[in-house]
Formats: structure tokens, C-alpha cells, sequence
């Protein structure tokens, strides 16, 4: 088993189902030999946050809460398409600090296969760090992690996914307290209103609201556009804008050149 041949693992968590996932299955097998650890900083959502303690606490996950510094990173904080790159960079030097003050051998993440054939550059940094990547390895695709997480009696098997709110702003917008802010509340009143699977992008004075395909037809109906734009506007922005296409992952990938996404491709295979 992956686990099992990693030894003493720190596993890099951050309540979603993936990094869940890993951190349930490792302390399954490892017991008291794991320790899951939540990086908080100013893009992690409260929401988040808060549910990912609830998890852990939940499954008797033994966990540690340790601050990053990427918002202090210039290159993180001009936004272009690296900007994952320099924040799991910040993240895996903090987790090797924690690794080697801690006596564990091994620091992993939740990598599964279907990642790799997106464009994430948070993956070089992982690599760089040589950390590990049991799902990956496991050859457990997004669909099987929550297949297992089903099996298993847990409660996030179905979580929608929750990347971290500096996703949610167009590449070249800067990533500041502000801004996460002005999404973090959009986002949280969208969920108040009863949706489940979308996003708010930040384009400067408009939020574009991509809402899932289940739930778009009833988001469209004039009632339910106007809660969506007095809940968006309250946190700030001028417009609202519903995405004719609704809730994909990596919708601001989109306007990435298309040779930094044949790269990813290629590196995938």
C-alpha cells in the first residue's frame, strides 16, 4: 500500500474531499504515525476552514494548524498562471520544517489521477519538494476517491470542490486581502440563497457567478437573479454576471495560451 510503504506521514490537508480522503485512509493505517496539517492564511475560506476541523475532529484525525506567507510572496501576489506554483511552494517548505521538527519521513498531498491532465502548477512545487501522492500513485481517479469516501460512511464523499478563493480572480488581478474578501462574501451569501456547486470570479467591478448545471435552471428564473445580484453586491462588487456556461473547474484557465496547457498535457502523459 502507498501509505503504508511512505512510513511517518504528514499529510497536507485542506478539508476537501481528496486531501480528506488521504488524511482518513492514513490515519486508518498509520494510527498516531500521521498527522494531517491545514494551512491557514488568507485564502482558505472561514467556511472551509471551519469544516475541515469539524472532519478531523469527527474522525479523531490528529491535527495542526501552521500559517503561510504566500500573500507575502510578490510572485504569488501578481497573480499570473504560476501563481499555484509559489503558494504550494510556500506551503511544502513550511510542511518540510514541520516534517523534519517532527520526526515524520514523509510529506503528502492528495493528488489523484485525473489532476494530472489539468493545469496546475502547484504540481512542479510538489515535485521539487519530492512530496508524496498516494491517490496518484494508487492509480485512484477524483470519481474512485469519492466511490471510497462513500464506502467508507463519510460525510464529504459528494463535497463539492473548494479550491482556494485566489482561483477565483482573473489572472493579473492582484491577490489581495480585499479582494478574497469581496469573494469569500459573495460566495458565502450564494450559499446562504441554497446553492451548492458554483463560483464567484472576481473581473475588477464585475463577479462572474458560474452556477452548476443542476441547479442553473432554477437559478435563472428573474426572482432568483435578482437574490444572486443583491447578495453578490452586497460584498462590494458594482455588476453580476451569470455565466451562460455555468460551474466548471479551472474556468480562468480558459484564457491561459493555449502552449502553457499543451505543456501541462504533455508533462501529464
Amino acid at each position: 500500500m502507498a501509505i503504508r510503504r511512505a512510513g511517518r506521514m504528514i499529510v497536507a490537508y485542506s478539508g476537501g474531499i481528496d486531501s480528506a480522503y488521504l488524511a482518513f485512509a492514513a490515519h486508518r493505517v498509520l494510527g498516531d504515525g500521521m498527522l494531517a496539517v491545514i494551512a491557514d492564511s488568507p485564502s482558505l475560506a472561514r467556511s472551509h476552514y471551519r469544516e475541515a476541523l469539524e472532519f478531523a475532529t469527527a474522525q479523531g484525525i490528529p491535527l495542526k494548524t501552521v500559517e503561510t506567507a504566500e500573500m507575502e510572496r510578490e510572485a504569488y501576489a501578481v497573480n499570473d498562471a504560476n501563481r499555484c506554483f509559489h503558494c504550494k511552494d510556500e506551503l511544502f517548505t513550511v510542511l518540510e520544517h514541520e516534517r523534519v521538527a517532527l520526526g515524520f519521513e514523509t510529506v503528502a498531498y492528495g493528488l489523484n489521477l485525473d489532476d494530472r491532465k489539468d493545469f496546475r502548477p502547484g504540481q512542479q512545487a510538489a515535485e521539487a519538494h519530492r512530496v508524496a501522492a498516494p491517490l496518484a500513485e494508487a492509480r485512484l481517479t477524483k470519481a474512485d476517491v469519492r466511490a471510497l469516501a462513500q464506502s467508507a460512511g463519510l460525510s464529504i464523499w459528494d463535497k463539492p470542490a473548494s479550491a482556494c478563493l485566489s482561483s477565483r480572480l482573473e489572472y493579473g488581478r492582484r491577490v489581495t486581502p480585499e479582494n478574497l474578501r469581496m469573494v469569500e462574501e459573495a460566495e458565502d451569501a450564494l450559499r446562504l440563497l441554497g446553492l451548492r456547486r458554483f463560483r464567484v470570479r472576481h473581473h475588477g467591478a464585475m463577479a462572474r457567478v458560474e452556477i452548476a448545471e443542476e441547479e442553473l435552471a432554477a437559478g435563472l428564473s428573474r426572482e432568483r437573479m435578482r437574490e444572486i445580484s443583491a447578495a453578490v453586491r452586497a460584498s462590494g462588487f458594482q455588476y453580476v454576471a451569470v455565466d451562460c456556461d455555468g460551474y466548471r473547474s479551472g474556468a480562468m484557465n480558459e484564457v491561459l495560451p493555449v502552449e502553457l496547457l499543451l505543456k501541462a498535457g504533455r508533462t501529464a502523459n
